[in-house]
């Protein structure tokens, strides 16, 4: 590791930005963790005065193998390779070394950020306030990665905490039932499709993956549209998205789509 990555020091940008990551990663880890943080650096997760911690629901995170890491002051970046795709994280400082496993929780990504210390800018950095590591050579299990855009038939269990009611079709498009049942039609063609997002993953071979989902089935049960664009959209949200749609697209990895819209604009309403 060269000398320029053992920063002594944050600058104020940076201090700004780990701040807001922090509070954005509240009852994210326990307070042991706390003791890497910069000077003034607010607190984070669920830890009282005593110590005492509860533990969060779990949440997203993806997993792979260390190829780059270095240290800025308190804490620790690692480019880690997911497989299909290569992503950067950053937590308070912790052990790790390059062959290392990681599970990084993904509940708080930066986009574009900027990097004076380091004097970089990462086109995504997920900041974390523990990344949980699995020494080079170990059998040890961590936690499953539940970012990556999933092999689809086209049906997915809709989330029971999600109502669809009162989401209207597109006008001049599609609801997401007569998508796939216009199915192999389509391809090459601009269609328009309003929904709820029920699942995002960012960044992922250079685009945004978002699977929508409005209430409706095609014939075969089918339910679930995913969407790559270049937009942003959080769980809950309600679409309307324009794009093309593309047919028999293999990324390989096993990742293959027999319908799937790609490059599209998306609104959120």
């Amino acid at each position: 590791m060269s000398d320029t990555n053992n920063i002594k020091s944050l600058r104020p940008q940076d201090t700004l930005i780990f701040a807001c990551a922090a509070i954005a990663l509240m009852l994210s880890v326990p307070a042991t963790a706390q003791q890497g943080l910069p000077k003034g650096h607010p607190p984070i997760g669920n830890a009282s005065a005593t110590g005492t911690h509860t533990a969060p629901p779990a949440g997203n995170r993806l997993t792979g193998t260390v190829v780059e890491t270095m240290d800025a002051s308190s804490y620790t970046y690692v480019n880690v390779d997911a497989g299909m795709r290569s992503v950067w994280a950053a937590a308070p400082k912790f052990p790790v070394k390059v062959g290392d496993r990681v599970s990084v929780p993904t509940d708080s990504p930066m986009q574009n950020y900027r990097s004076d210390t380091l004097d970089r800018t990462f086109s995504l950095v997920y900041f974390a306030g523990k990344i949980h590591v699995s020494a080079e050579g170990s059998s040890a299990s961590l936690p499953a990665d539940k970012t990556a855009p999933h092999p689809s038939t086209g049906r997915a269990q809709s989330p029971p905490e999600q109502s669809f009611a009162g989401i209207a079709k597109a006008d001049g498009g599609y609801t997401v039932g007569e998508f796939f049942d216009s199915g192999r039609a389509l391809a090459g063609q601009e269609v328009a499709v309003r929904g709820s997002v029920v699942k995002f993953s960012p960044r992922i071979m250079g685009t945004n993956w978002i699977h929508i989902q409005d209430g409706s089935a095609g014939a075969d049960g089918s339910n679930d549209l995913i969407v790559t664009s270049d937009n942003v959209a959080a769980v809950g949200d309600v679409v309307l998205i324009r794009g093309a749609v593309s047919v028999d697209r293999d990324f390989g990895f096993g990742y293959s789509y027999a319908l799937l819209v790609e490059n599209a604009s998306l609104t959120v309403e």
